[in-house]
């Protein structure tokens, strides 16, 4: 992942009340180990958290400059130094109107991917702990808690020059403090969500769910199936990538690599060629499945308690809320 440019501001905010107070950083961080390993755990941090909304822009204005500062920068009318600067001032005045009591270390950080440009913003945390030096003396050292992020973006830079039509250009914690913190944030960027993740991410799996039932396929092909589908979907949200139904269509069925993405398309479930994967919805999501003497069950788990409930002594299963065509056979099946 070569790193363009990268710098570090720090917004020095206590509890007690008083202003906030800025310091610049003279220039950018010089390539180092040290920073490419601040950026690899950055990644991993930001990658492993569950609260993740996607959206885009908002229209460039006086309360929401952010993007044109980028702009300015990616067309080289700025300087990555002046853009950062630009971005922390702003953080700053935002983070003092908010009334947040918490500052930090501001990480702005522009890399490349593969073919794709990046941003990467963060608020950085400080945290100390005990180690021993070369005299084997025991110190008091300070490093990055990454375990305590909440406030950090990563912006598709190519995405957003390039596609118009994206909604998801744009990813950002949801940090647990709350709308009014997620707000702060989000006006800091000057962004807003296009993407509902979870509620994709539910579409996408009621699509496969309705997939394996159409096909009609055995046990242990749709439990296959559910695995691979779980299993990339996993991965991608692990590196903070999109679930892409092509590749997902492929991977589930190399004779018919086009059969799930068309019956999805066909039905019309109104899913973007792109998904971003929400883990918690993932998490949630395994079937149940089971054939014996004429009789077929299958279920999603997060069912299990609610509309379906296992009774283990009796070895019986109680189902609520029967589907309407269901309960509709059953009435004219009785005698």
């Amino acid at each position: 992942m070569p790193i363009r440019h990268a710098i570090i501001h720090h917004i020095d905010k206590k509890p007690d009340g008083n202003p906030a107070v800025m310091h610049l950083s003279a220039q950018e961080l010089a390539e180092s180990q040290a920073l490419e390993n601040l950026h690899f755990d950055l990644a991993t941090a930001y990658n492993a958290k569950p609260s993740k909304a996607w959206g885009v822009f908002h229209e460039e204005s006086g309360a929401y400059p952010f993007s044109g500062w980028l702009k300015d920068y990616l067309d080289g009318a700025k300087d990555f130094a002046d853009f950062s600067e630009l971005a922390a001032e702003h953080m700053k005045a935002l983070m003092e109107e908010s009334n947040l009591s918490v500052g930090g270390h501001l990480l702005i950080n522009h890399y490349t991917q593969g073919m794709t440009d990046y941003l990467v913003v963060a608020l950085l945390q400080l945290s100390e702990s005990t180690s021993v030096n070369e005299r084997l003396e025991v110190v008091t050292t300070r490093s990055f808690d990454l375990g305590q992020l909440h406030f950090a973006a990563r912006i598709n830079l190519s995405e957003w020059r390039t596609n118009k039509a994206s909604k998801q250009y744009v990813s950002f914690l949801k940090p647990k403090g709350g709308r009014k913190a997620t707000s702060y944030f989000k006006d800091c960027i000057g962004c807003t969500e296009g993407v509902d993740s979870p509620s994709e991410t539910r579409t996408l799996l009621k699509a496969f769910s309705d997939f394996v039932e159409s096909e009609d396929l055995p046990e242990a092909e749709a439990r296959e199936k559910t695995e691979t589908l779980l299993g990339y979907a996993s991965a991608q949200a692990k590196v903070g990538a999109p679930i892409t139904l092509d590749a997902l269509s492929e991977l589930m069925d190399d004779a018919a690599p086009k059969a799930f993405a068309e019956f999805i398309r066909n039905k019309d479930y109104g899913l973007a060629p792109e998904i971003p994967a929400d883990k918690r919805t993932l998490n949630k999501f395994r079937r149940f499945t089971a054939r014996t003497e004429g009789l077929s069950i299958s279920f999603e788990a997060h069912l299990l308690g609610g509309k379906v409930e296992f009774d283990e002594a009796r070895s019986t299963l109680t189902i609520h809320n029967v589907p309407a065509a269901l309960a509709d056979q059953l009435k004219r099946a009785k005698p």
